[in-house]
C-alpha cells in the first residue's frame, strides 16, 4: 500500500512536470485574482485596480522580457496606428503652445496640408477652437480638439500674424500622411541624395518612384540617409532592397517559437538599378528595418555601408489584440541577413547613454561571408564598411534645442521677416546672430559647458566629504576660469548654432525639405562619403 501510494505520488509529481509551462501559467493567474479580490474586499482604502494592474503588466510582467514587448490599452491605439501608417486626420500643422494661459500659435504647417491651403501661416495664434477658448488648455488638449475624422470641418479664431487682425477660418480636415522620406534630390555630380526617416506603410513603393526619378536625371550614385531611423515594417524593407537587386534575392529570414514564425522574404519585383554604386549612411540611431536594408545590402556586397555601428535591434514584432480594445506588441522572432547572422545586441542593457551598442568582444560573436567573400560578424548592429567621423556638439547646442530656444527664436524672426531668400542661397547674417544672442539671454537654460557640469558634481562630491573648505582656493581658481557669460559662449559656439537657426528657420518658409537642404550644407559625413567613394571608384 505505501509503495502504490509513492508510486501515485510519483505519477502526479511527472505529470505536473510535463505539465509545467500551462500548469504555472495557471497557478500564477490564479494567485494573482486571489490577491486582487482580498485586496479589494479587505484592503483599508479603496483599491487603484487600473492602476495597480497596469503597473503590474508594465513594470513587471514585460520589464522582465525585452523592452519592445509593450501593451497598448485601447486609449493608446491611436499612437499605435500612428507608427505603422504615418496617418491622421486633422489640418496638418505643428503647434506651439508656451503655456495653459497662452493662444496656441501655429508652428509650422506642411507642405499641401489643409492648414497651408486655409492660409495659416507659422506665426498666426488661435485663440479659439470650434468656439471655445483655447486659454485653460494645454497643448495636448488643443492637439486633440484640432484632429477628427478627415472631411469633418474645424472653425478657428485667429489672430493673423501679418495684419494682427482677428478672423474665423473654417478648415476641412483631410487624412494627413507624414511622408517618410524628407527629401529626394540630385546634388552636384550627379549623386542620388535620399534622406529616409523611417518605414511605414507604403514608403516602400515611394523609394522605387524617387529612384526611378533620380535615374532619369542623370544620377550616376545613390546615397541612401538612414541616419537615425529607427525602423519600422519589414515589408517595406524588403520593399526598398527590391530596387537595387536582382529579383528573387533573399532580403532577410525570421526564426521564432511558434507555428509560422519562421519565414524568408525575397524581393519580388523587378529592380529599378543594380548597377548603379550605392551608399547606405547609418549611425547608431539606425535601428530595425534600418539594419535589414543595411545588413541585406551589405551582405549582397550591392551598397558600401558608411558611418558608425548601427543600433542592434534584430527582433520581429507582431500586433496581437487584446480584451477590451487593447494590443500586445509582442516579440515573436528574431531575424537573420541574408549572410545569416542575426544583428540583436547580445545582451539587452549593455548599452552606450545613447542607447547604441556597447562595444562586444569578437569572441562572443560569429564569423558570416557576403556573397564576395567579405567577413563580417553578428551580436549587435550592423557595422559600416566605411567608419565616418560624426561632428560632436558642445552641452551648449543640445541644451538650446531641448529646452526649444531656437524653435522660439525661430518664431520671432518669422514675426520679424515676411520673406527669406531661397533656401539655397539663404544664410543668417551676423547681425541675425547676435539679435539670436540678445533673444537667449533673456532665456532661461543650462547654458553650462560640460567641463562646469563636472566640476559642480565633483564640488559637491567633496562638500559631502567634507574637503570643500580645504581646497577652497583651489575649487575657486578652477571655478572662476570655468565660469563663462552667456553671450560669451554663445558667440564661441557660433559656427556650431548657426546650422541649427537656419534649419528651424528655413522649415517655416520652405517646409520640412528645406531643413534638409540646410543639413546637406553642413553634413561633413556626407562629404566623406562622398569622398571614400570617389577613391574607391578610382
Amino acid at each position: 500500500m505505501k509503495r502504490l501510494f509513492i508510486l501515485i505520488l510519483l505519477g502526479v509529481s511527472v505529470y505536473a512536470g510535463a505539465q509545467s509551462p500551462r500548469f504555472k501559467l495557471g497557478k500564477w493567474t490564479e494567485i494573482q485574482t486571489a490577491i486582487l479580490q482580498e485586496l479589494s474586499r479587505s484592503y483599508v482604502d479603496s483599491l487603484p485596480v487600473d492602476r495597480i494592474e497596469r503597473r503590474g503588466i508594465d513594470a513587471a510582467m514585460l520589464a522582465a522580457l525585452d523592452p519592445y514587448t509593450v501593451f497598448i490599452p485601447e486609449e493608446e491605439n491611436e499612437n499605435l496606428q500612428m507608427m505603422i501608417h504615418k496617418t491622421y486626420g486633422g489640418i496638418g500643422a505643428v503647434i506651439f503652445k508656451p503655456d495653459v494661459q497662452g493662444n496656441v500659435i501655429i508652428n509650422e504647417p506642411y507642405a499641401g496640408s489643409p492648414a497651408q491651403k486655409y492660409g495659416l501661416v507659422c506665426g498666426d495664434e488661435i485663440l479659439a477652437i470650434d468656439g471655445e477658448t483655447v486659454v485653460g488648455l494645454n497643448s495636448q488638449q488643443c492637439s486633440e480638439k484640432m484632429r477628427g475624422e478627415p472631411g469633418t470641418q474645424v472653425v478657428f479664431r485667429v489672430k493673423k500674424l501679418r495684419s494682427g487682425e482677428t478672423v474665423d477660418i473654417t478648415v476641412t480636415r483631410e487624412r494627413i500622411k507624414l511622408d517618410d522620406i524628407e527629401f529626394a534630390g540630385l546634388l552636384e555630380g550627379g549623386v542620388g541624395y535620399i534622406s529616409q526617416n523611417g518605414f511605414s506603410d507604403g514608403v516602400g513603393a515611394d523609394f522605387r518612384r524617387r529612384v526611378a526619378e533620380l535615374k532619369q536625371q542623370g544620377m550616376k550614385t545613390l546615397v541612401l540617409d538612414l541616419r537615425g531611423n529607427g525602423g519600422g515594417l519589414m515589408n517595406e524593407a524588403v520593399e526598398i532592397v527590391s530596387a537595387l537587386v536582382p529579383k528573387g534575392s533573399v532580403v532577410v529570414s525570421a526564426q521564432g517559437r511558434e507555428p509560422g514564425a519562421d519565414y524568408t522574404l525575397k524581393t519580388t519585383k523587378d529592380p529599378i538599378d543594380t548597377k548603379i554604386p550605392v551608399i547606405v549612411l547609418v549611425d547608431s540611431g539606425s535601428a530595425s528595418a534600418s539594419e535589414i536594408v543595411a545588413g541585406a545590402l551589405q551582405d549582397m556586397d550591392r551598397a558600401t555601408i558608411m558611418g558608425e555601428r548601427t543600433y542592434g535591434k534584430g527582433l520581429v514584432q507582431s500586433i496581437r489584440s487584446l480584451p477590451y480594445g487593447g494590443e500586445l506588441k509582442v516579440t515573436t522572432a528574431k531575424y537573420y541577413t541574408p549572410s545569416g547572422r542575426c544583428v540583436q545586441a547580445i545582451d539587452y542593457a549593455r548599452r552606450r547613454e545613447d542607447g547604441s551598442v556597447a562595444q562586444i568582444p569578437d569572441s562572443l560573436t560569429h564569423e558570416f561571408k557576403t556573397a564576395h567573400g567579405r567577413i563580417v560578424r553578428d551580436g549587435g548592429g550592423i557595422t559600416p564598411d566605411v567608419k565616418l567621423d560624426f561632428r560632436e556638439y558642445s552641452r551648449l547646442t543640445y541644451s538650446l534645442v531641448s529646452y526649444g530656444i531656437l524653435e522660439q527664436y525661430a518664431l520671432e524672426f518669422v514675426r520679424g521677416h515676411e520673406t527669406i531668400p531661397p533656401v539655397e542661397d539663404f544664410h543668417l547674417s551676423d547681425a541675425d546672430y547676435e539679435a539670436f544672442i540678445e533673444f537667449a539671454r533673456g532665456k532661461e537654460f543650462d547654458y553650462r559647458s560640460s567641463a562646469k557640469t563636472y566640476f559642480d558634481r565633483a564640488k559637491e562630491e567633496l562638500r559631502l566629504d567634507g574637503l570643500d573648505k580645504a581646497m577652497k582656493d583651489e575649487l575657486d581658481a578652477l571655478e572662476k576660469s570655468l565660469n563663462m557669460e552667456k553671450e560669451d559662449f554663445l558667440r564661441l559656439k557660433k559656427d556650431e548654432i548657426v546650422p541649427f537657426i537656419e534649419e528651424e528657420i528655413a522649415v517655416r518658409y520652405y517646409f520640412q525639405q528645406a531643413g534638409v537642404q540646410i543639413r546637406i550644407r553642413y553634413d561633413d559625413a556626407l562629404r566623406q562619403a562622398l569622398a571614400a567613394e570617389r577613391i574607391k571608384q578610382y
